[in-house]
């Protein structure tokens, strides 16, 4: 983070992808612990969690077409219910632990990037123990932000329900009433990807401001503006990288019962790699489009202020006010 924050305004897609690589080279020792330490697990979750739930669910639907073929009544039909019932019991738990496991090691993970990459910004020393020391109280903010951010998707997806079930009651699939509906689904996939840009950017403001939850929210929706169309195609393009290697993981690992078992673990040892690195590579990223959407607003950022609220983290938190962080604004 060596260039001034003044230019930052001025990175393009490009430029961020490129100030990302510099950054994770720069502390290339404590971003490969870091790595290995949080990200490792939460790659291994995320595939581990595809995997299990496809071998689950083929049981069910196996003994589904197993019990769909015998009487009712009998004895058979009955051990086939009961162990239908338990196989979803089991893969409904499995998916709930998998969450809060993802949760956890992401949050967890995010604290950890953007915190030592504000400590670099800053100049200060920063060591992998010390990441490790202020990752937990960093953790606690973020929750926050991630259960406002939880129940803002909640409510527009309650909502856009309700516009759907509006739209069945009175127009339907009479004439236009397919165009309506076509309406509907781009809008909701507009909404949703801005949502979460605006939770991305909300969880580098938790830790780098005295601002969370709600107000982190707010004021990473504010730091957007002028910068969406930037924002938006990071965040497609970050999206659909991960979409390819979860689909070739799928693809080959997953349904790849005609390839060879040695080359199966291959190409799942290469889905695991790309995945791990574009977890990071996500992660530096969304940090980098901080900085950059900060300078656009000529917001200047205090350094040795910031270097005062990251010492903080190392103690007792005490919220930092804002007029510390941002001392004035800069013209260019």
């Amino acid at each position: 983070m060596d260039r001034k924050q003044e230019d930052m305004q001025f990175l393009g897609v490009f430029g961020i992808y490129k100030e990302a690589c510099k950054v994770i080279f720069s502390l290339k020792k404590i971003f490969t612990k870091i790595t290995l330490t949080l990200i490792l697990p939460l790659t291994f979750i995320f595939l581990a969690h595809i995997e299990i739930s496809n071998v689950l669910f083929k049981k069910i639907i196996t003994n589904e077409e197993d019990s769909s073929e015998t009487k009712e009544g009998t004895t058979k039909y009955k051990n086939l219910s009961d162990t239908i019932s338990f196989e979803w019991t089991t893969l409904w738990l499995f998916k709930l632990v998998f969450f809060v496991f993802l949760l956890i090691f992401s949050l967890l993970s995010t604290s950890a990037v953007v915190y030592t990459i504000a400590s670099i910004y800053t100049g200060r020393d920063v060591s992998f123990k010390k990441v490790m020391s202020v990752v937990p109280k960093v953790w606690k903010r973020l929750m926050v932000t991630f259960l406002c951010t939880f129940i803002a998707f909640f409510a527009y997806n309650v909502l856009t329900f309700l516009v759907i079930i509006l739209w069945a009651l009175t127009t339907g699939i009479r004439e236009g009433g397919i165009a309506i509906f076509v309406v509907i689904v781009i809008l909701y996939i507009i909404g949703f990807v801005y949502l979460s840009i605006v939770w991305h950017l909300a969880s580098v403001v938790t830790v780098l401001e005295d601002s969370y939850g709600i107000q982190a929210m707010l004021k990473s929706k504010e730091l957007i503006k002028g910068k969406m169309g930037l924002a938006l195609i990071i965040t497609l393009k970050l999206s659909f990288s991960f979409f390819i290697v979860q689909f070739a993981f799928e693809k080959l690992v997953v349904h790849g019962w005609r390839l060879g078992m040695i080359e199966r673990m291959a190409y799942g040892v290469i889905c695991f790699i790309l995945l791990c690195k574009l977890f990071l590579f996500g992660l530096v990223i969304q940090t980098v489009v901080y900085f950059v959407c900060k300078s656009y607003h000529h917001e200047n950022i205090d350094k040795s202020a910031l270097s005062d609220h990251l010492e903080v983290y190392l103690g007792d938190y005490v919220p930092l006010k804002a007029k510390d962080v941002q001392l004035e604004q800069f013209q260019v």
